[in-house]
């Protein structure tokens, strides 16, 4: 083999190699500074282990020790934020049917290839919302944070909680016998007392977050619509008793009632609001509760070829019914001021395009930029993570990612994220 092939072959093993060196040194061709929403070209930012040293403007020359990392005809970025992934499961033909096939194990060892496809895709922190399996993702995050394997950063509500036949509900459409009488550490709640019952189980199983399943889903296969499943009273109960144990609350709502119920409990979030109306949107802009809109599952679940044409007759008409609808609510949100955070609903459709919602947000009316915060700046701020994530600031966890080109130009370049560095080791380059 000829040197110059030699030298090539090395060169791209190293670079297939994380990078775990203490102290990096990255030459950027530009720097998206997501909170000041300026850009600044030719930049060099440090990393001394797991934080960010300094971020200095031009190219400085590397110390005694720095591993020099060339970007400089890439865009840095802070490491993006996931805030609604489910990465127990992802939607197939076979769906319905790995509840009566698979094991706990099974659901384990596979959502751990989940978790580095989010990682190279530049999702360097996610917030689960609802295991498939119960709490299976509060192990995975464990275990990613032990290094056992690879992963974004997790904070995860660990199972869902519904109502008895509502979204989340693990006995929806089986035959009597098998239904039996699931509680609160299954997930289903009736009543104010079970509500409070079912929050001090997820703080003692570990959970981060509460996430509530308030109205009917798109792919719920029970009998119910997307109306509004939960009293003011359990909504009450839940958001109280979670408060009293330092927990916030997540509210999948998809209908006016559902999503004015839940931000009137005082609920963090709401997921999906695909029929939230001027109304509705200014009660959530009043009280500060943030908007994640998951168009990319609405999207995905509602194209002609997606797996939803396996699903049941009833899954695929509320499926083409928030498709349809998306577009319209994240522009009158965007317009009428609400909090829009970045979250995918991941899961629904294959793991790893999460890159896809960037563009779908720009295509419903909102700059650029305000889709990149939404998904750095903003969403920290929704994970209560602003001092530790979110930005590129000296101090601050070495969180980054990078792009080839300019993603304010054209926001489908995060679609493919070429670098990838958690924690200060680069995970891919």
């Amino acid at each position: 083999m000829s040197a110059s092939r030699t030298g090539l072959l090395i060169t791209l093993l190293v670079a297939a190699l994380p990078i775990h060196a203490e102290q990096l040194l990255i030459h950027g061709g530009r720097l998206i500074d997501v909170a000041a929403g300026k850009v600044i070209d030719e930049v060099s930012v440090t990393t001394d282990g797991d934080r960010i040293a300094s971020v200095t403007e031009g190219y400085i020359e590397p110390k005694n020790g720095q591993t020099v990392i060339d970007l400089r005809e890439h865009t840095l970025l802070p490491g993006l934020i996931d805030t609604h992934v489910h990465l127990s499961t992802v939607i197939s033909p076979t769906f319905f049917m790995e509840k009566f096939v698979m094991d706990s194990a099974d659901y384990a060892f596979r959502s751990v290839s989940y978790a580095e496809q989010t990682l190279m895709a530049g999702f360097t922190t996610v917030r689960e919302l609802g295991d498939q399996d119960y709490n299976l993702t509060i192990a995975l995050r464990d275990a990613i944070e032990n290094g056992y394997v690879k992963g974004p950063r997790v904070f995860t509500a660990g199972k869902g909680l519904a109502t008895t036949g509502g979204l989340a509900d693990p006995t929806n459409g089986l035959r009597r016998e098998l239904m039996g009488e699931p509680g609160f550490v299954e997930g289903v709640i009736n009543g104010p007392i079970s509500a409070r019952q079912a929050v001090r189980q997820r703080f003692k199983d570990g959970a981060d977050w509460i996430k509530l399943n308030v109205t009917g889903g798109a792919i719920n296969p029970g009998r119910g619509s997307l109306g509004v499943q939960w009293q003011q009273d359990e909504l009450d109960a839940i958001v109280i008793t979670a408060a009293d144990y330092g927990m916030k609350v997540a509210a999948h709502a998809h209908t006016v009632a559902g999503i004015q119920r839940s931000v009137r409990a005082g609920v963090r979030s709401i997921e999906h609001g695909t029929f939230m109306d001027k109304a509705t949107a200014k009660l959530m802009k009043d009280r500060g509760t943030a908007f994640v809109p998951t168009m990319t599952a609405m999207k995905w679940l509602a194209a002609p070829d997606s797996d939803a044409d396996a699903m049941p007759a009833e899954v695929r008409e509320k499926v083409t019914d928030v498709g349809s609808q998306i577009d319209q609510t994240v522009r009158m949100a965007y317009e009428s001021g609400v909090w829009i955070v970045f979250g995918t609903d991941a899961g629904v459709f294959p793991h790893g395009l999460n890159g896809r919602e960037f563009a779908y947000m720009v295509g419903a009316g909102m700059p650029p930029l305000a889709v990149i915060q939404s998904a750095t700046i903003e969403a920290a701020k929704l994970l209560e993570m602003a001092d530790e994530l979110g930005t590129i600031e000296a101090g601050k966890l070495a969180d980054l990612v990078a792009v080839r080109g300019d993603p304010l130009n054209d926001i489908a370049l995060l679609e493919n994220v070429a670098f990838v560095m958690k924690d200060g080791e680069v995970y891919k380059r």
